[in-house]
């Protein structure tokens, strides 16, 4: 199962919940926050921390007590924990944490107009020729994001990020059966993808390596 946790972080605005939510955090994380010059980073930030520690309790473990680890291309991990995989992400006024027992990437953004010359500059012809398909300027910006989120929770589920160029692979929809691929040549593996659009005004992809049947579910934090 891959749980996906979204928190709304505009309820760090207090202050005394603020300090109460860094409180419950690792040093690392705690001055990763810490050093954002701006206040909306550092609240979103937070709230990623939080929905990871959130995610680890469900394991009987809290982010303040766990070590990290990174990878070649500086993804981390749970260094004592090999069988727990997580990824987080945040736009906007929401940060997101995905966690399970495979490699995984998750993105999540914010749908604004005006981001259209970045897909013709970054995403692959059959992407572009999806995105185009849908109609209407509000529909193609849509897409737009939708590529977008998928393309990111890839490049993490792999774990080199921005290292691998967004044009050496597509994310293609077929709009009938709701299939997802990714078209790739980075290894053999076989990845999914599960997209979410419950959160309004904002898209979630979640890409999982996929040597089993997964399960998807989407959970808001609640205080």
């Amino acid at each position: 199962m891959i749980y996906t946790y979204y928190i709304d972080v505009t309820q760090f605005e207090d202050e005394r919940l603020f300090r109460e939510k860094m409180d419950l955090l690792s040093p690392y994380r705690q001055q990763k926050i810490a050093i954002l010059k701006h206040e909306k980073d550092r609240l979103r930030s937070l709230g990623a921390g939080i929905a990871l520690d959130h995610a680890l309790e469900t394991y009987g473990l809290r982010e303040k007590s766990v070590e990290y680890g990174f990878g070649e291309w500086g993804k981390p991990f749970l260094k004592y924990q090999p069988n727990i995989y997580f990824s987080l992400s945040h736009s906007g006024d929401y940060a997101i944490c995905s966690i399970g027992d495979r490699a995984m990437g998750n993105d999540i953004e914010l749908v604004r107009p005006g981001r259209l010359k970045v897909a013709d500059r970054f995403f692959a012809k059959e992407e572009l020729e999806w995105m185009y398909a849908g109609g209407d300027e509000a529909e193609v910006t849509e897409r737009m994001f939708r590529v977008w989120t998928m393309k990111e929770s890839f490049l993490k589920a792999t774990g080199k990020g921005i290292s691998m160029p967004l044009g050496d692979f597509a994310v293609t929809v077929d709009e009938k059966s709701g299939r997802i691929r990714v078209k790739h040549d980075y290894n053999a593996k076989y990845y999914h993808m599960k997209e979410y659009a419950q959160i309004e005004g904002y898209r979630v992809a979640v890409c999982c390596e996929e040597s089993r049947a997964a399960a998807y579910s989407m959970i808001p934090i609640v205080f």
